[in-house]
């Protein structure tokens, strides 16, 4: 059975005229993927999902992002059921997911095939609200997206991927959000995955969009990470400036490199003019249950939970949930002295590479790049064939020009691409399917065709386990 998407609900304006400020909660996905490596497991939320559903958010975020490599890779769950799970306990509040446009969950281009059907299949297994974004905020990798998930009937949000750059501009973000909207989109996300945006900005931003007569019809959304330590901040300008809904996470999973916490927002706006209308007492217990759940994962997992704010960010621009992973790649080569090395490098390689905002993949590309240069001593000795990649436009258009200094290393005698990188890809359905029944399945569902297109070795061994 194929579900229908739950219709997300803005609530209306309160007895004092103004419209109350609505909450995506994170929870089920940011959160414990900004604080404990996206390693909860369905049973660990599965007995608060009703009462979840009951609380009032806009949404639910609770699939996408990395939690389908992870499912797959650590958890030994099918994403797909973990899904329709999710969906048949959440039937009044709608569940939203991060789509990484062209690289859907993975961290390639796959072919529009591939992106049409993994979007009609992620609906009519649950999801109602899809929020799509690209790297590069080049929207020439957001088009089969936009377009396959406006056709399923689900609320299409398209994001503007939030940096700070020499070629970054509040016009710029702007004029993406006039590009998305005549795309269609039915509200727009300001994604600040590190936690860069500052709350002046914010307030400035969120004007700009409401006023802005291409935009001014769509919701603002306002996404940011707690790692510099603004957030709250942040969201109360961009609250005042009218922004429609704040992504929060509850108290156990929130701050650090997580994002704000719900029941503090939720406190901070009670009895005021865009009172949330979620009463902070019926998310304590929530929270408690979660708050055990936290301790457990880091005892199951080996994992570190505790992230401190490092305003650093605001010149490094790692994205919290990188941060380990890089200090856990140099201490594996032998080179964890070099992290503070790595730090300074990191902005270097970025502005080497034409300034791309760091989220996946291009995060993981520079962060590489960096933790490479410093731990070979010699800068771009070795150049990965994802660093060319994404220096010759196999990813989308980069903000800014190469440095040409060091273009003929980064480039690696290949030409530039010019036109959509998806052009080049071939319908790719067919012979995944063919391919998978080479490899023992030839009798797999869409669904499984579809893991397997993301994350092949993955796939195959969660197959080998389960099938």
């Amino acid at each position: 059975m194929a579900f229908s998407p739950i219709k997300p609900v803005y609530k209306p304006a309160n007895a004092s005229g103004q419209l109350p400020l609505n909450i995506m909660e994170t929870v089920l996905r940011d959160g414990h993927q900004s604080i404990a490596a996206t390693r909860m497991r369905l049973s660990d939320m599965e007995s608060q999902l009703e009462v979840l559903d009951s609380i009032g958010y806009w949404a639910l975020e609770a699939w996408g992002g990395a939690t389908f490599d992870s499912t797959l890779r650590f958890l030994n769950e099918d994403p797909w059921e973990r899904l329709r799970f999710l969906r048949s306990k959440l039937k009044n509040t709608p569940i939203s997911m991060l789509l990484r446009g062209q690289n859907i969950l993975g961290y390639n281009h796959y072919a529009d095939d591939v992106v049409e059907t993994f979007v009609e299949k992620m609906v009519e297994h649950g999801i109602s609200v899809i929020r799509i974004f690209d790297a590069l905020n080049d929207v020439r990798n957001l088009e089969t997206a936009i377009k396959a998930a406006k056709k399923t009937g689900a609320h299409v949000q398209g994001a503007c991927v939030y940096t700070i750059s020499p070629y970054h501009t509040a016009q710029n973000y702007v004029d993406l959000a006039e590009t998305f909207a005549e795309r269609g989109v039915d509200s727009l996300a300001i994604k600040d995955m590190s936690g860069l945006l500052s709350p002046y900005e914010a307030y400035s931003l969120v004007k700009s969009l409401k006023e802005n007569p291409k935009t001014k019809h769509l919701p603002v959304h306002i996404h940011t990470h707690y790692t510099s330590g603004m957030g709250s901040m942040t969201y109360m300008k961009a609250a005042e400036a009218g922004a429609d809904c704040v992504d929060c996470a509850l108290s156990p999973f929130a701050l650090g490199s997580s994002q704000p916490a719900t029941e503090s927002l939720v406190a901070a706006f009670e009895g005021q003019g865009r009172d949330t209308g979620i009463k902070k007492e019926r998310l304590y217990p929530i929270a408690d249950f979660f708050r055990d759940v936290k301790k457990n994962l880091a005892k199951d997992f080996n994992l570190n939970t505790a992230f401190d704010v490092d305003t650093k960010v605001l010149t490094f621009q790692i994205p919290g949930g990188m941060l380990s992973n890089l200090r856990n790649q140099l201490k594996e080569q032998g080179w964890e002295d070099k992290y503070p090395e790595l730090l300074d490098e990191m902005p270097r390689v970025r502005a080497d590479l034409g300034y791309p905002p760091l989220v996946t993949p291009t995060s993981q590309i520079v962060g590489s790049m960096a933790a490479m240069n410093v731990g070979l001593g010699e800068r771009y000795m070795v150049v990965p064939t994802e660093v060319s990649d994404l220096a010759r436009g196999k990813y989308g258009s980069t903000p800014a020009p190469l440095n040409p200094e060091v273009a003929e290393l980064l480039l690696n005698g290949q030409e530039r691409i010019t036109y959509r990188p998806a052009d080049d890809i071939a319908p790719q359905m067919d012979s995944l399917k063919k391919e998978l029944g080479e490899r023992g399945y030839p009798n797999a569902s869409i669904e499984d065709v579809l893991s397997y297109a993301l994350f092949p070795e993955v796939a195959i061994a969660f197959f080998k386990n389960n099938r």
